[in-house]
């Protein structure tokens, strides 16, 4: 049992023994839960951060010799073969995984429960995890062989998450080859430096953002399941995209080539504030630069021909060799900076005992960027993709990147595919798509398998909602 005079001497230590304010008036269960959960904060981290991040606005330090990276155009220009060969061959000898950062609630879509569960295609309204399952189950039939699939939920979302996996049977995955670990968490803090309760029982936490993913990969045994499995190469890529390409042989490919640690895509932005990261390059090093941190005669500057000068966008879409994430965690920290920022964050009056909501931010989230790993990594490629064929995330209620754009965009995908397949699909008199059409990866997962598949005689009438089903069948079968 967890020592509470131990834990006591501790707080006092470092200015936090408010924690403890409710400690008698809880019942055994719920002392048990602060102290294990006390235990599990390190204190003098928490000093050193409060210190830097907390006391003091550290100031986002821009490198004067920015310039834009050299990038690998879509399709993999003078490599396209051997890159594409190379990554089916690492797929197909089992040394890839998928990864997926799942931690987040559908909050902010009007939906409550994990954001992988939102349904989010345009006939069948398949959960995001299932279009992602049956992806990654295309990529491995087509190369007979495994590829597992990790999943990082959060401690709000785990025990949902899962439960949806276990009613759906795993959307045709093996249960082993399912592996789910958490998020880790960072406690909260005000701007006196003091950690703040969010239940008498509870300190005020939230997740330590999606660079948190490398060290919950460690921590999790995740890591060592790789190690286990022969995994080599980790394809990474957030719940909201229902365009993603889960395994991108091309881009796996690319990767591996190149010796590189970590490697990217990225998107031509649409306009200079596009809220997407900056790809650039100071002294050797690729540094994503957030749309908000970019100065304004870099984010407009242009090129002779008037195109940006700094275009490429960050999409969240990585491939990371697994020893590079064993060497950033070493030791079980992870070697990522931490970022601020400013909340409102409900707590526990420790003088009352009553709840407080804050109108104004109150105390300091901190997170790590996933993406700050380029800076660390021996070699990177970034590599194009095109955002009708890969980038529509639903991260809205409405507006841009909402359900509403994102299945317009899966739809018009789709019928460009058969269109180039020799297939006539509806239009209205502004060329926009007539039909609802969606087409399970299970059946074709790209442009040229669909060519190669699909019955030439098909007919799509305006208004129908059109399905190509896994063995080709037509209509709005689940």
């Amino acid at each position: 049992m967890t020592d509470v005079a131990e834990i006591r001497k501790t707080l006092e230590a470092h200015g936090q023994e408010h924690l403890l304010a409710f400690y008698d008036d809880l019942n055994e269960e719920q002392q048990d839960l602060l102290l294990n959960q006390l235990v599990a904060i390190d204190f003098d981290q928490i000093d050193d951060l409060s210190e830097q991040f907390v006391k003091h606005t550290p100031e986002v330090e821009i490198p004067s010799d920015l310039r834009p990276p050299e990038t690998v155009p879509y399709g993999g220009g003078d490599q396209a073969e051997e890159a594409r060969r190379r990554g089916e061959q690492l797929v197909a000898e089992g040394k890839v995984a998928a990864f997926t950062v799942a931690g987040g609630q559908g909050t902010r879509l009007g939906y409550e429960g994990p954001k992988g569960c939102f349904e989010a295609t345009p006939v069948v309204n398949k959960p995001l995890f299932r279009l992602f399952a049956e992806k990654i189950r295309a990529a491995a039939t087509r190369h007979r062989t495994t590829i597992p699939w990790y999943v990082m939920t959060s401690p709000i979302n785990d025990t949902a998450t899962k439960a949806h996996f276990r009613q759906n049977d795993y959307w045709g995955f093996s249960p082993k080859d399912v592996i789910f670990f958490e998020q880790g968490t960072m406690p909260a803090i005000n701007y006196d430096g003091k950690l703040m309760l969010a239940r008498p029982y509870r300190p005020a936490t939230s997740p330590d953002g999606h660079g948190g993913s490398l060290t919950a990969m460690r921590k999790s045994g995740a890591l060592d399941d790789m190690v286990d499995r022969g995994i080599e190469v980790i394809s990474y890529f957030q719940v909201d995209n229902p365009l993603v390409n889960s395994i991108d042989a091309t881009f796996i490919g690319l990767h591996d080539l190149a010796g590189a640690e970590m490697s990217a895509k990225a998107l031509p932005k649409r306009h200079p504030l596009e809220k997407l990261g900056n790809f650039c390059v100071s002294d050797g090093t690729i540094h994503v630069i957030e749309y908000s941190d970019m100065p304004d005669n870099l984010a407009y500057a242009t090129r002779e021909d008037g195109r940006l000068k700094f275009s490429a966008g960050s999409i969240a879409i990585h491939i990371i060799s697994r020893e590079f994430v064993a060497r950033l965690t070493e030791g079980g920290r992870c070697k990522l900076p931490w970022h601020r920022a400013d909340k409102k964050v409900p707590y526990i009056d420790p003088e009352t005992g009553e709840q407080v909501q804050p109108e104004q931010p109150n105390a300091v989230k901190l997170e790590m960027f996933v993406f700050d790993a380029m800076q660390m990594a021996e070699e990177t490629v970034i590599y194009e993709t095109r955002r009708e064929e890969e980038f529509s995330p639903i991260k809205n209620a409405d507006g841009a990147d909402s359900p509403a754009t994102s299945l317009h965009d899966q739809v018009r995908m789709w019928a460009n595919w058969l269109e180039r397949a020799g297939i006539e699909v509806p239009r209205d008199a502004d060329g926009q798509v007539a039909a609802a059409i969606e087409i399970s990866p299970l059946f074709a997962d790209s442009a040229d398998e669909l060519a190669a598949k699909v019955d030439k005689s098909i007919s799509i009438s305006p208004g129908q909602s059109f399905y190509l089903g896994s063995r080709g069948q037509i209509g709005g079968s689940r």
